[in-house]
């Protein structure tokens, strides 16, 4: 296999990383790649979450780019639908095939070739090129990017520019890339009625009916009208569920997921406060119980040196314009962000990750390769 990026997707899309579990991708960044390019390389593991940090200095002072990216992936699902197994990283027609591959082990092999080449024919480069790598991207988030971040400030570790390989792109590599993605809100709630036959209503109190008029009020409830960066916030209700598959008992508790994705116009607080005010206006406070999950806030990088240098890249190995997006779901840029640096993600294109038959094409992980390289030149040198 003459090809190195191809090489190194298929050798990591051939461990079978299922978050939180690495399956020995880092270790074979570490030994291969890191090791031989005389990076510094400290594994900062947290509970069952395996993470790098490694960099290489440069002889010069300068700026420091991060790359960040994750070895862990989500289930392949149901085997009998692939046309290939999820793990073999088969290769048809020029598109490699397999569980990963487009998010995120193509851009990742992407970024590290790009660095070897770039280190190889620049060991004098300026400045820092940075990695953190961890396997709790696709799962709870909690012991990976997060805290590799919290360690880094309190050693007051700089990071000027960030760049996450997550799958950006829609059609065409570097069609769109993000400058910052939306918060993420959950919250639990639990509405009390009172069980009870069927067939006697007025002995109980079915939570089911008595929560209508209450998310009605949620759905239909403007929350803001976005701003030029973010849409408006949206509301969804995740998972509902209420009684034991019997059809003559009245339940006694509806359980209720709902998702709050928001931008910089609005917080965290304004959103708890206005939901605590609707449950209030609907039930009594021992009627209800609620909890909340706060997956991160929103970030946002305005235009300056990166967003530029990646234009740039982009337009000279794809002859377009990206456009600057903020959508989709988040990102471990939610915890770079608290850096100070500015935080830009392009990868691979997004139409089959998490699904059935994940695939990307041997020419786009080469393209992709070729940017990065250029935005490690734009910066470092």
């Amino acid at each position: 296999m003459s090809c190195p990026i191809l090489k190194l997707t298929k050798r990591l899309v051939q461990c079978e990383s299922i978050s939180p579990n690495d399956a020995g991708c880092q270790d074979l960044l570490v030994e291969d790649y890191f090791k031989p390019l005389d990076f510094i390389i400290e594994y900062l593991p947290f509970e069952d979450t395996k993470n790098i940090w490694a960099f290489h200095q440069g002889k010069e002072k300068g700026p420091s780019l991060l790359f960040v990216g994750h070895t862990d992936i989500v289930p392949a699902g149901d085997l009998s639908q692939w046309n290939s197994h999820p793990f073999e990283a088969s290769i048809r027609n020029n598109i490699i095939y397999g569980r990963g591959v487009a998010d995120m082990k193509g851009a990742l092999a992407a970024m590290i070739i790009a660095t070897e080449r770039f280190i190889k024919n620049n060991p004098l480069h300026k400045g820092k090129l940075a990695f953190i790598i961890t396997s709790d991207e696709e799962g709870k988030s909690e012991n990976g990017t997060k805290k590799v971040i919290h360690t880094l400030i309190q050693r007051n570790e700089r990071i000027d520019y960030c760049l996450i390989g997550e799958p950006s792109s829609t059609y065409k590599i570097g069609d769109t890339i993000k400058n910052g993605r939306r918060g993420s809100l959950t919250a639990n709630i639990v509405i009390h009625g009172i069980q009870g036959h069927i067939a006697y209503p007025h002995l109980a109190n079915n939570p089911i009916h008595s929560s209508i008029l209450f998310l009605k009020e949620l759905i239909y409830h403007e929350w803001d009208k976005g701003n030029a960066f973010f849409p408006s916030t949206t509301m969804q209700i995740s998972n509902i569920h209420a009684g034991h598959g019997n059809s003559n008992i009245i339940p006694g508790k509806l359980h209720l997921q709902i998702n709050f994705r928001f931008g910089t116009q609005t917080n965290e607080l304004i959103i708890r406060n206005k939901v605590k005010n609707i449950l209030q206006s609907h039930f009594n406070k021992e009627d209800y119980h609620i909890d909340w999950l706060f997956s991160g806030p929103p970030f946002l990088t305005l235009p300056g040196k990166l967003l530029e240098v990646v234009s740039q890249a982009i337009q000279h190995y794809q002859g377009i314009t990206p456009h600057i997006e903020t959508t989709g779901g988040t990102s471990d840029g939610r915890f770079v962000v608290q850096t100070g640096s500015e935080i830009v993600e392009l990868g691979l294109i997004n139409k089959t990750i998490h699904k059935v038959n994940e695939c990307t094409k041997i020419t786009d992980l080469q393209v992709l390769a070729k940017i990065y390289q250029f935005i490690i030149s734009q910066i470092l040198m």
